[in-house]
């Protein structure tokens, strides 16, 4: 059995965390010690480093309650997992692709490396035609 503070040290789930994935369900309500304190047992610990790694991907909270749900289910066809998954690859590849633009963007903003004066700046002009409305340009 685990306290919440030794589940935090080996999994690196900070305590609050834990306890707030306990209220969304993800993790159930552990037993209590006779001093209500919680106690976790190995599945839990599991279940936990599970939770911790799909969130370091990035996984939402739905996507990895979906996962936890199929998990429990383990002769089923893993489709929706792998469906699941692709989803979140897509919605990765199209940040990726927005921060490609957004460093584009940047680097053709600092092209004049301080050279000029701030009434001349690029970076000023830069980003006051991008303030204007779509329509006035």
């Amino acid at each position: 059995m685990y306290s919440i503070g030794e589940l935090s040290r080996r999994t690196g789930v900070k305590i609050p965390t834990i306890r707030y994935y306990e209220q969304m369900g993800l993790l159930a309500a552990p037993e209590r010690s006779e001093g209500n304190q919680r106690r976790y047992e190995r599945r839990e610990l599991k279940r936990l480093a599970f939770i911790r790694h799909a969130r370091d991907l990035g996984l939402s909270i739905d996507a990895i309650r979906d996962l936890l749900e199929l998990s429990e289910q383990p002769e089923r066809p893993c489709g929706e997992a792998d469906r699941i998954a692709s989803e979140h690859l897509a919605g990765v590849r199209e940040k990726i692709a927005r921060l490609r633009k957004l460093e584009h963007e940047l680097e053709r903003i600092v092209a004049c490396h301080g050279n000029h004066m701030i009434g001349d700046c690029y970076v000023f002009r830069a980003l006051a035609d991008h303030s204007l409305c779509e329509g006035e340009h």
